[in-house]
């Protein structure tokens, strides 16, 4: 027997402007997630957004071409109803950050690496206010706990969508330092994940493309970017 499908039911989806921020309705009935919550969206620009995600559908809904619906259910769905446990996680990259695992070799490699690298964490200094120090190898070795408390406490300061977005460009990269750089804005997106390629690049350099992991990377890179535009919706008005 063929699974079930939801299929178009609705003529129009509209914004509208509640209480506490922005709904989308299908034919005057509110969009709710998953979990059946109210679809409570705190811009216009994402209200905006998902709306055009509802209005593109034809025949069968297909969840896959509705990114900013799916981001905005994990936010409420999830992200709210855990948000100092997801912000804790996110945190904890600081101790591991990719930016701060180094080789011992090539020569060109570790050029690359520092001129790559090294202004992201100088930019970290001056704008987060905290010092992530690099080392060399993989083996872990803890960076400063006041240090990694600074960081902590601006993880925790972002919103519930800020933050499911936020969790996408962490996770994607390896790096907090990163996440936060593509949250700020101080690089472009594009810029930021080419940083975090780095090393795959190398080794692409090396040895040669796989077709596999450059599939993988295209599916990461269009999440990744997915992620730094929904920071810019939930910006706007």
């Amino acid at each position: 027997m063929s699974e079930w499908k939801a299929k178009r039911f609705w003529k129009a989806a509209d914004v509208v402007e509640t209480k506490g921020g922005w709904a989308v309705e299908l034919d005057g009935r509110p969009v709710k997630t998953p979990a059946k919550r109210p679809l409570a969206l705190p811009s216009h620009a994402i209200a905006a957004a998902v709306a055009a995600e509802w209005d593109a559908q034809e025949g069968l809904i297909r969840p896959e071409t509705m990114p900013v619906t799916r981001t905005a259910n994990a936010a409420i769905d999830k992200v709210a109803v855990q948000h100092a446990e997801v912000a804790d996680m996110l945190a904890a990259y600081g101790d591991s950050d990719l930016l701060c695992y180094r080789a011992d070799a090539p020569d060109a490699l570790v050029a690359r690496q520092n001129e790559r690298w090294d202004p992201v964490l100088d930019w970290a200094e001056e704008a987060l206010g905290a010092r992530l120090e690099p080392r060399v190898g993989v083996m872990h070795l803890p960076q400063d706990a006041a240090t990694l408390d600074v960081l902590r406490a601006q993880v925790h300061q972002l919103d519930p969508f800020e933050l499911a977005a936020f969790h996408d460009l962490v996770s994607l990269s390896g790096s907090l330092v990163l996440g936060f750089a593509a949250e700020r804005g101080a690089f472009g997106a594009q810029e930021i994940w080419e940083i975090s390629r780095l090393d795959e690049e190398w080794q692409a350099e090396q040895w040669g493309a796989d077709d596999e992991a450059e599939a993988m990377s295209a599916l990461k890179r269009h999440a990744f970017l997915h992620a730094s535009w929904m920071l810019d919706l939930r910006r706007k008005p």
